[in-house]
C-alpha cells in the first residue's frame, strides 16, 4: 500500500534548520512493526502516523516513533503534525491530537500554504521523577568536570511529562558545547533509577534575547542528539516553576537548541503560576514543510 507523507522542519522558520519530522497520513491498519520500520527508513528523530480519531472532538489519533522505539508523547511531532493537518484542511486553527499521553489541544496559525506556527497546552503538569544521579556520574557520562555541573545553586533534577528527562544545568555555554556522550558511563548517569534522556542547558546563550541554550541526548532511543525537543521543554516547565522563584502570572522562556548540530532551533515555553504553583504551561513554535510524497509499505 502507498501512504502519503509530508516532512517538515519544526521550531524554525527556515528549511534545513530546526528538527526534521516525517508525518505519514491515512495509516489506519498499519501494524506496529511496519510503523517502526518506516520510522527507521525515514531516519528522522521522530516519525508520526496519523489515524482516524477515536474520541469525540478529536482531529486525529497519532502514533509517534523514533528510529528505535514508540513514544507516548513528543513536542516537535505535536507542533509539526498540528500544522500539517491544518494546512491539509486549508484553514482551521484548532487541532486536537490523540496521543498515548492523552488529548493535545493545539492552536495553529498557518502562514501561506507551506508554513505556520502551532502551540499546544500540556495535557498534564510536569511531575518530579526519581532523584537524579550524582554530579560525578553525570559529569563522567558527559565528558565534563564535576565542577561544571550546576549554576546559581541549580543542580540536576528529573522531571517528566510522559517522557522523563534529567535536566543538567551547566555553568556556561562552553560546557554545553563541549559535552558529549560517553557510552560506557551513560547507564550509571541516565539509566539508574529509571531511564531518562539528558537535557543539558546554560543561562548563557548564543542569542542574548533567549533564555537558555540547550542540547538533548537520547542514545537509548536511537537519537544521539536532538535538534529541538518539545517534550523536554514541557517537562522543563516543572524545573522552571520549582527552581526559578517565579511570581504569579505568565512567564515566557525562549530555549535555543540544535546549534551544535548546524540546525538552530527555537522553542517557546510559557508557564502560568498562581498562588506560587504551576497551573498551566504551553509549548510552541514555527514549522515549515520541506517535502511531500508517498511511501510504499
Amino acid at each position: 500500500m502507498k501512504f502519503p507523507f509530508t516532512t517538515l522542519d519544526v521550531f524554525t522558520t527556515a528549511r534545513f534548520a530546526g528538527n526534521p519530522l516525517a508525518v505519514v497520513f491515512d495509516a489506519d491498519g498499519v501494524d506496529v512493526s511496519t510503523m517502526q520500520a518506516i520510522a527507521r527508513e525515514f531516519g528522522h528523530p521522530e516519525t508520526v502516523f496519523v489515524l482516524r480519531p477515536k474520541t469525540p472532538g478529536g482531529t486525529a489519533q497519532v502514533r509517534i516513533f523514533t528510529p528505535a522505539a514508540e513514544l507516548p508523547f513528543a513536542g516537535h511531532p505535536t507542533v509539526g503534525t498540528a500544522l500539517a493537518l491544518a494546512l491539509q484542511r486549508d484553514g482551521g486553527n484548532e487541532i486536537v491530537l490523540e496521543e498515548k499521553i492523552g488529548l493535545l489541544k493545539c492552536r495553529v496559525s498557518p502562514n501561506g500554504a507551506d508554513r505556520g506556527r502551532a502551540t499546544f497546552i500540556l495535557p498534564m503538569l510536569p511531575s518530579r521523577a526519581a532523584a537524579a544521579a550524582s554530579r560525578e556520574a553525570i559529569a563522567a557520562a558527559l565528558g565534563l568536570a564535576t565542577d561544571e555541573i550546576g549554576f546559581d545553586r541549580h543542580q540536576p533534577s528529573k522531571w517528566s511529562v510522559g517522557n522523563t528527562f534529567t535536566f543538567v544545568p551547566l555553568r556556561n555555554i562552553d560546557a554545553v558545547r563541549r559535552c558529549h556522550i560517553v557510552d560506557a558511563q551513560w547507564g550509571a548517569a541516565f539509566e539508574s533509577g529509571g531511564r531518562s534522556q539528558a537535557f543539558v542547558f546554560s543561562s548563557e546563550t548564543e542569542d542574548k534575547s533567549n533564555s537558555f541554550h540547550a542540547r538533548m541526548f537520547a542514545p537509548q532511543l536511537g537519537v544521539r542528539e536532538d535538534a529541538a525537543t518539545g517534550s523536554a521543554a514541557a517537562a522543563f516547565a516543572g524545573f522552571c516553576a520549582d527552581s526559578l522563584a517565579l511570581g504569579d502570572g505568565e512567564h515566557r522562556f525562549a530555549i535555543e537548541q540544535g546549534y551544535e548540530m548546524g540546525r538552530p532551533s527555537l522553542i517557546e515555553l510559557s508557564v502560568i503560576m498562581r498562588g506560587g504553583a504551576l497551573v498551566s504551561a504551553s509549548v510552541g513554535g514555527p514549522a515549515i514543510i520541506v517535502t511531500k510524497g508517498t511511501i510504499e509499505a
